[in-house]
């Protein structure tokens, strides 16, 4: 009883007492007290104790089993019988029998998997402070009774899974969760998905100790079960379906994805909780299409742990350290190293090297070279110098399954893909024994790698042994069209691919192969590989869609600096985004051989501002200087966008340094969500570079001294920026002053986007500088935001200062104003200056402007009487047919059945120049009433003479 009572709490069965019962439970509790002799409560305190308190409070003052029989007394005398029962089952039933089932299953995994040792070292790490966390994360706060989804993300092999089954053996074991969960189900999408076809129930009942699972049981209180569903990245989830096509019969089967994508949209057990985990790359996809509560991000290894490890390993100190400064002498295998998984192979393959004498240094170079050490090892008995033929055959059929499994993302495989490949089943207790493979579920036959990373690299390996037409799956494709996939990151879980194969073209791994396979390997990969390269350099189109980082990664493991100064040279575009260290070297190493880039856009996110890289801040910098040597090497960059980074003063005045020569002539600078730490002046005198005409600083704070800068540099003569963006800049109505000097002053700026900014009363000083007789204005962007209310928003004062503007600037052409609730007393005022002689609008947004059609007749006359203006845009406004009667019928049939026939968009719809402009107003506003009646979304462009209509899905 008394495990009963730490399992599952008296919490529980208080709360299944109405008011009238419980008030008797607690008079009948201090009769029991005095029965039994029991140390005394006071009346007072039982008396005022909530549920909760009260089951605290019983198990703080007496022992588990005197609580539990008290407890169970007391439900008998107030006839609670259907709780006693319940409790007398569950003390012998179903959730005890599947937590101690689970408790030894899980105690069992952990000495089964790859390796105790550091599977052990992870558990030492994963201390009380993690359970706390998840108990956070995944329990509700006060009264609050949401269930909750909660996603773990963290790059692959960080140690997730080993997280969560450390945590649910923390639940069997009754030290999380005590009182929230009856039940924890844990689901591998890798596993689940070759299963095809499942109902829930199934799911279930293959963890369950037995072959029949309880499942009326388990489900009765879905509000109790905690979903614990890993390796999301391994299974494509259409969270897109239509809630028809999801399913939400827990008994019935559907496609895995189907199953997997109910539960993650709550159409199936909306009150169950769920404890997701996935890469970065696959939560980015997710995160806006599940409702989660919360995210936890698994950390790596830090540099102590590696270290530690290390001399775990190695017992050996001088060999340890020696081992470990080679490490960390590598930032690319240091940060490898951060996985828990890879850092035993690293340290387990330089511990073999040293052993048998070789030189550590030379596996230490490149990534490559580590696995292939690593993996060819395995194959190589202690005692001979080369391989056995089945040895060779035996690395050949995982090369095969590798590559077949990164073409079809399946990484978990059975017993007949191992066959198709070459794998004879006399072959898996070898391949077991020396940890090429693994076992994922005791009782079945499926077989995972080491590690996601050691899959891709034999699959790299089979691209050098034979050609994907030799392949025995036709998934299969060629190596040049798995260079273009990897480069387009078109599968997200190809991390390391493509890098292999280029890394395993340098000459040490060639030779390492051919002595393994005792065969010649294909020479024709690099020319391949150049035509690739030469073919993306060609194709602007192409060029905008490649991943420089993925990019970097392949040209540094090949170590052919000819190679990687041709392929660079033949770049014009390059898009890369570095998150660590690791990442920033690479960079610099391709950029500073590159010399014919025309448009840069990159992001660093913390690295240049990183406290844990403070203790190599001189090297970083030095990275960085060159990494920015390709603005001088690159004199032809015309577009240069920085986005989500920060940088501390360092940074930006080696940016600066690089771009103030007056042969850079950079015409478009973008820095979007970029922060600065320390003097940022350097910035600012960075876009004084004359060539500059357009500047955008959307989403990046700027102070109201900052805004000063800025302007400062828009009032000289010679800055000839003509298009400004300050979107979600966190303007202030005290900024609108400093720009209005600037549209008064200023010859160029023609552009100004001011969107979603906190400006409000601002706007009366920017129409006073608007109506300036010198300013040259021609765009202005006030919109609001959608969500936010309190941004940008246009009171009826601020449209009629908008009204003067359009009464006396003949040179404003663009007036985006969408989101205000301009309402139609504001519409009317615009409506007036619209028609004024001295307007000449060419292109009004108005979209969701709190419009109705009380505006129809002053639109109308706006229209007909500004001959200028040519696009108008009144989406998400509500318009009435019944305000419509006056629109021809037969005009406005003909103009649907004509847009009927084009519903591919790309074809013009009925030419209607010979209409008035009266009719084409109402053609305009019907096709919004359509919009808001019927659910159509149309974006609509139109010109007098012509009209081109789009479809939006």
């Amino acid at each position: 009883m008394a495990s009963f009572i730490s399992d599952f709490g008296l919490m529980w069965y208080l709360k299944e007492l109405n008011k009238k019962e419980f008030i008797k439970f607690k008079e009948f509790l201090i009769q029991e007290i005095l029965k039994l002799k029991l140390k005394q409560i006071s009346w007072t305190e039982v008396k005022k104790a909530s549920r909760e308190d009260l089951a605290n409070l019983l198990l703080k003052c007496y022992e588990e089993n005197q609580a539990w029989d008290m407890t169970f007394n007391i439900l008998q005398k107030i006839n609670r019988k259907d709780l006693t029962e319940r409790a007398t089952e569950e003390i012998a039933g179903n959730p005890k029998l599947y937590r101690d089932h689970l408790k030894k299953k899980l105690t069992h995994d952990c000495s089964k998997k790859f390796n105790v040792r550091i599977q052990d070292f992870i558990k030492e790490i994963f201390i009380q402070n993690d359970y706390d966390t998840f108990e956070n994360l995944l329990i509700s706060k006060g009264t609050e009774k949401k269930p909750h989804m909660v996603f773990l993300q963290g790059m692959a092999g960080i140690g997730k899974t080993m997280m969560l089954k450390n945590l649910m053996l923390a639940w069997s074991k009754g030290l999380v969760f005590q009182n929230k969960f009856s039940y924890t189900f844990y689901f591998c999408c890798q596993d689940v998905k070759q299963l095809k076809t499942a109902s829930l129930a199934e799911l279930i009942s293959r963890e369950w100790p037995s072959p029949s699972a309880p499942i009326e049981e388990i489900l009765s209180q879905p509000e109790k079960l905690l979903f614990i569903i890993d390796s999301l990245e391994g299974m494509e989830c259409d969270l897109t379906k239509q809630e028809s096509e999801l399913c939400d019969n827990c008994m019935e089967k559907q496609p895995v994805s189907i199953l997997l994508s109910s539960l993650l949209t709550r159409k199936m057990l909306p009150e169950s909780s769920f404890l997701l985990s996935t890469t970065p790359e696959t939560f980015e996809k997710m995160e806006d299409r599940i409702l989660c509560t919360d995210v936890k991000t698994a950390t790596a290894f830090d540099q102590r742990s590696i270290k530690i490890y290390f001399h775990r390993l190695f017992q050996d100190k001088i060999r340890a350290q020696e081992a470990f400064s080679l490490v960390r002498e590598n930032e690319q295998l240091f940060t490898i190293c951060q996985v828990p998984l890879l850092c035993w192979m690293v340290a387990t393959c330089l511990k073999e090297e040293i052993e048998k004498g070789r030189d550590p240094v030379s596996v230490c170079r490149h990534i490559t070279s580590l696995y292939t050490t690593y993996i060819l090892n395995l194959f190589i008995p202690q005692s001979a110098q080369y391989p056995s033929k089945k040895s060779q055959d035996q690395l050949q059929g995982l090369c095969s399954l590798a590559a077949e499994g990164m073409w079809t993302d399946t990484f978990v495989f059975g017993e007949e893909a191992l066959r198709r490949n070459g794998i004879l089943d006399s072959d898996i207790p070898t391949l077991l024994d020396i940890g090429m493979l693994g076992k994922i579920r005791e009782f079945e036959n499926s077989y995972i790698f080491l590690h996601p990373s050691v899959q891709e690299v034999c699959a790299a390996i089979f691209y050098l042994l034979k050609s994907h037409v030799d392949h025995p799956s036709q998934d299969v494709k060629s190596i040049e069209t798995v260079l273009f996939m990897f480069l387009k990151k078109v599968k997200t879980q190809w991390i390391f691919l493509g890098c292999f194969i280029f890394g395993l073209l340098q000459k040490s791994e060639q030779e390492k192969l051919v002595v393994f396979f005792g065969r010649r390997l294909s020479q024709k990969i690099q020319h391949k590989l150049y035509q690739c390269l030469e073919t993306i350099s060609g194709n602007a189109e192409l060029q905008e869609q490649i991943d420089g980082m993925k990019l970097f990664c392949c040209l540094s493991e090949i170590e052919d600096e000819a190679f990687l100064v041709k392929v660079m040279n033949c770049m014009q575009q390059i898009n890369f985004v570095a998150k660590n260290y690791s990442d920033l070297i690479l960079a610099a190493y391709c950029l500073k051989h590159c010399s014919t880039l025309k448009k840069l856009s990159f992001s660093t996110q913390n690295v240049l501002n990183e406290k844990g890289y403070q203790r190599c801040m001189k090297k970083l910098l030095i990275c960085w200087n060159d990494m920015c040597s390709v603005f001088v090497r690159s004199k032809d960059i015309q577009v240069l966008q920085i986005k989500d980074t920060s940088f501390n003063e360092p940074a930006i005045r080696v940016l600066y340094e690089s771009l103030k020569y007056p042969s850079f002539t950079l015409n478009k600078l973008v820095a979007n969500n970029v922060h600065f730490f320390g003097d940022n002046h350097a910035f600012f005198e960075l876009i004084q570079n004359c060539s500059l005409q357009y500047l955008d600083l959307g989403c990046s704070f700027l102070t109201h001294s900052e805004v000063k800068l800025l302007c400062d540099v828009l009032n000289q003569a010679e800055c000839k920026i003509e298009k400004l963006v300050v979107s979600h800049c966190k303007l202030s109505p005290d900024d609108c002053k400093i720009f209005g000097s600037v549209l008064m002053s200023s010859k160029t700026l023609k552009v100004l986007n001011l969107a979603y900014n906190n400006l409000n009363q601002g706007i009366s000083l920017l129409c006073k500088a608007l109506c300036h007789p010198d300013c040259i204005l021609e765009y202005l962007v006030w919109s609001s935001h959608c969500v936010l209310d309190f941004l940008n928003v246009l009171s009826y004062e601020g449209c009629q200062d908008l009204a003067k503007v359009l009464r006396n600037n003949q040179n404003l052409k663009c007036l985006h104003i969408s989101n205000n609730k301009l309402k139609d007393a504001g519409m009317m005022l615009l409506c007036k200056a619209i028609k004024h002689p001295n307007c000449h609008l060419e292109d009004l947004r108005l979209e969701a402007c709190e419009i109705t059609g009380a505006s129809n007749e002053d639109l109308r006359y706006a229209f007909m009487q500004c001959e200028t203006l040519q696009m108008i845009n009144l989406m998400g406004n509500a318009f009435e047919v019944s305000r419509m009667i006056f629109f021809p019928s037969e005009l406005m049939l003909s103009s649907v059945e004509a847009d009927a026939e084009n519903k591919d968009g790309n074809s013009d719809a009925r030419t209607m120049g010979e209409q008035s402009n009266e009719i084409w107003f109402l053609y305009t506003l019907f096709r919004c009433v359509l919009q808001e009646r019927y659910g159509f979304l149309f974006a609509l462009q139109f010109q007098r003479g012509h009209s081109k209509i789009f479809m939006l899905k």
